[in-house]
Formats: C-alpha cells, sequence, structure tokens
C-alpha cells in the first residue's frame, strides 16, 4: 500500500521531472508511468536531451550510451530539431524518473551518480550504469533503490 508521502513524494518527483525536460516540450502533467507512454507517442522534441543533459551534468556522449545510440545521432537529431520516437522519449523519461528517485535515496545527486559506477553484489557484481541501457534494466536499478531506501540488505 503506498502511503500518502510516497504518494506526494512521487507526484513531486514527477513535477520536477516536467521542469527538468521542461515544460515547454511536456505540456500535460504526469501523474503515474504511464503518461510517459501517452506523452511519448507524440514524440518529444529533441532539446529535452540538451534539458537532460545539463540538468544532471552528463556529457552527451553519456546519454547516447544510456540511449543505446551515436553521439552525432543525437547531435543530428537536436540540429534537425527531429522528434524523438516513442521508445526513446520512454528511455528518457525513466532515465529521468530514476536519477531523481536515486538523488533522494541517496539524499543528492553526487552520491547517486558514484553509487551508480560502483559494482554491486545484488546486480551480479555489474555496477548499476551498465544495465541502464539495457531492457528492464532501468527497472532492476529501481527495484535496487527501493531496497536500499528501505533498508533491505542489498
Amino acid at each position: 500500500m503506498i502511503t500518502k508521502q510516497e504518494e506526494m513524494n512521487t507526484t513531486e518527483r514527477y513535477e520536477k521531472l516536467r521542469r527538468i525536460l521542461g515544460k515547454k516540450y511536456i505540456k500535460s502533467n504526469i501523474e503515474s508511468p504511464f503518461d510517459f507512454i501517452t506523452i511519448a507517442n507524440k514524440g518529444l522534441h529533441p532539446n529535452v536531451i540538451n534539458n537532460f543533459r545539463k540538468h544532471f551534468e552528463i556529457s552527451r556522449k553519456f546519454i547516447a550510451e544510456l540511449l543505446n545510440i551515436s553521439d552525432p545521432t543525437i547531435y543530428r537529431w537536436i540540429r534537425t530539431n527531429k522528434k524523438l520516437e516513442r521508445n526513446y522519449s520512454i528511455q528518457l523519461f525513466e532515465l529521468t524518473d530514476l536519477f531523481l528517485y536515486g538523488s533522494e535515496v541517496f539524499e543528492n545527486g553526487d552520491n547517486f551518480f558514484k553509487w551508480i559506477y560502483l559494482p554491486n553484489t545484488a546486480l551480479g557484481g555489474l555496477e548499476p550504469k551498465e544495465l541502464l541501457e539495457l531492457p528492464g534494466g532501468i527497472s532492476k536499478v529501481k527495484d535496487l533503490l527501493g531496497r536500499i531506501e528501505y533498508g533491505v540488505y542489498s
């Protein structure tokens, strides 16, 4: 059962997600991960990638790895204002949500980003970062963060 506090944290995180990616590009409210799909079906403006990168202070090369595409492809999308395909849009929503959640669990972004580069026994010795570009990887890392948040040995 979800507590009022957890619901408020999630609502606040979704609002922050919209601010990070750009309310100019994401006009509708986000109330659940299913809204990621609805919004992504329309395609996101490629500038959301730049907004994501700037907020989390990551390189275009790293976001290209996370999206499993090349750095020049991202550059081309942004230069030509090509809307992101649905799957890339959803992945960007999920990554933003994960990074915000990780920053909450570790109390700041720096600690979270240090953690994603550390091998983790709960992930079979893999670094959390290694899972982020794989299908289902984001949810595995998010599940692990939930276990950490609630003090379950991870």
